[in-house]
């Protein structure tokens, strides 16, 4: 990237540290630092042009999340949790990082972009 004039490095958290969720403190361990590598990396690299971000998805329905983990009291859980209906989708995501990664975030760095329907 330093040699290309500058770029964009985007990092993935998650609201699970925020919202206190139980059963994976690992997880929400490694992305809290997630965040916190944005900021540092973003101070280290930002002279050369370098942005470095941070997505940080809501419960993103997937698939596999949908297979796995997704059961049939979790609607309710998601309705009341979050400010706009519906379900943060995969292109919800996808949408964000093509966004950050394009010239038209060229002033964004040491940010976190939640994108979580307003639940944290």
């Amino acid at each position: 990237m330093r040699a290309l004039g500058g770029g964009s490095i985007i990092n993935f958290g998650s609201i699970s540290w925020m919202i206190k969720g139980k059963g994976y403190p690992v997880y929400q361990a490694c992305k809290a630092a997630a965040q916190g590598l944005t900021r540092s990396l973003a101070r280290d690299l930002g002279k050369q042009n370098i942005r470095v971000n941070t997505i940080v998805p809501g419960w993103v329905m997937t698939e596999r999340q949908i297979k796995l983990w997704v059961k049939p009291e979790s609607g309710a859980e998601i309705d009341a949790a979050q400010c706009l209906p519906g379900r943060v989708m995969a292109g919800d995501i996808a949408a964000m990082a093509l966004f950050l990664a394009a010239d038209d975030s060229r002033m964004c760095t040491a940010q976190d972009y939640v994108v979580d329907a307003g639940w944290t």
